[in-house]
């Protein structure tokens, strides 16, 4: 997809950090329109005010649909005569979605079918649904409905592809930093209250992603995907305790509190996991995990025998390339937040 020459892009859960992020790099492309796809009509008045004093020549390809995926009449109307699809929309805090198990199905499993049904229906050209390193290996509630929401993409992709050429893909990432709920802002907000940082576990770890490289995961997806692929960025990682000490070198010294593990919280996050691994493909900077392509006959295993049906080990924070404390603060330099926090400028793109 080396140009998107007028075509008409939607983004479910649109006025979030991801959808913020997608107009900073389409805008300005050949693009024909953008659609902002969300059920908060504050958070879409605010971009639709930043988009005019900001980008004034570019903003009137960005049109704005209040709706809920959870609603499918809503998404039916925003997707007529779209070619491509974002779905960021998604409830994505681990506490909020533990202790409101209901509203993570509505929005998460039954909102992402509603997705598919509806680009199936209008015959969009590629559907891209951003995951979570949550669902691999799940022990909360938001990984969960993730992990189903994966699964409903894999059985629903080739009939997709058969019925309306329609491709079906996933992006799977780790901790986008300074998105929505994320921890980097907390730590720059207590720092800057003379608070003391609250931290969880220093020796948990995390992957580390900025929202330019999640919305380049995407992008090479939409580029290469075959139906039901799921794609996944190789990425580093830090602990909790280097996180911090890397937020401080940054936004200044202030004492630190050990405040022991939030609900559904691991000490440790898979990208990929071992069963996984034996589909994967490595693309150099990816990797690409074709869709389980069993059938429902297994009849076979019992008379051949059992099969291979998981590698050697899984792709984890613990074992991905480990930052020290000056490799934190030069990654975390790279996002938006950080360089207008350390300058004192408003944000464009919401946390």
């Amino acid at each position: 997809m080396n140009s998107w020459n007028g075509s008409t892009l939607l983004i479910t859960g649109g006025t979030g950090s991801f959808g913020s992020t997608v107009l900073k790099h389409f805008l300005s492309s050949d693009i024909g329109e953008i659609r902002i796809f969300s059920r908060d009509e504050k958070k879409q008045d605010w971009m639709r005010h930043s988009l005019q004093a900001n980008y004034p020549e570019h903003a009137g390809k960005v049109k704005f649909y209040i709706g809920d995926v959870r609603n499918p009449d809503s998404v039916r109307e925003a997707m007529y005569g779209v070619n491509y699809v974002f779905h960021a929309a998604a409830l994505k805090e681990v506490p909020s979605c533990e202790f409101f198990p209901m509203e993570a199905v509505k929005t998460n499993i039954q909102g992402t079918d509603n997705v598919i049904t509806a680009a199936v229906e209008n015959r969009v050209e590629r559907v891209a649904f951003l995951s979570t390193d949550k669902a691999a290996y799940p022990i909360n509630t938001m990984g969960m409905t993730k992990a189903v929401a994966e699964k409903i993409v894999q059985a629903r992709a080739q009939v997709a592809f058969e019925r309306s050429g329609s491709v079906l893909c996933c992006t799977r990432y780790g901790n986008v930093m300074c998105s929505r709920g994320s921890v980097i802002p907390l730590f720059i907000d207590q720092i800057k209250r003379k608070a003391p940082i609250t931290i969880t576990d220093p020796n948990m770890t995390r992957f580390l992603m900025n929202l330019d490289e999640a919305v380049d995961l995407v992008a090479f997806a939409f580029e290469h995907a075959e139906p039901g692929d799921l794609f996944i960025q190789k990425a580093d990682a830090s602990t909790i305790g280097d996180l911090a000490k890397g937020v401080m070198k940054l936004f200044g010294e202030t004492e630190c509190k050990i405040i022991g593990s939030r609900h559904g919280e691991k000490l440790y996050e898979t990208l990929m996991t071992r069963e996984e691994r034996l589909r994967a493909t490595d693309m150099g900077k990816y990797f690409r995990i074709a869709p389980d392509s069993r059938g429902l006959n297994y009849d076979k295993f019992y008379v051949q025998g059992t099969v291979r049906t998981e590698g050697e080990v899984a792709y984890t924070s613990h074992n991905t390339n480990r930052l020290d404390v000056d490799g934190v603060v030069r990654k975390i330099s790279t996002t938006d937040y950080v360089k207008e926090e350390l300058e004192g400028r408003p944000h464009l793109v919401e946390a």
